[in-house]
């Protein structure tokens, strides 16, 4: 099965806003990204469920303080 990442305009302004105060999360974003496409339920990225405001989205851990929210969407 192939999964395409399909980046929010929010999400892009986001990681150039970041990036610009600490160069290093852009390999950080990037190798996240990779794992997420291949799969992602890898133990390394902590995937799981959130609730309230966010019910249906799931949350993956790019670092220490930085999350990437992402809903899986059947084509």
């Amino acid at each position: 099965m192939k999964r395409n990442l399909v980046w929010s305009n929010t999400f892009t302004r986001a990681v150039k806003r970041l990036t610009k105060k600490d160069s290093r999360l852009v390999e950080i974003v990037t190798t996240t990204a990779d794992i997420l496409v291949a799969d992602p339920f890898d133990p390394r990225l902590k995937t799981h469920k959130l609730k309230g405001q966010f019910r249906g989205y799931l949350a993956c851990s790019a670092g220490y303080d930085l999350r990437i929210l992402f809903k899986l969407v059947k084509e």
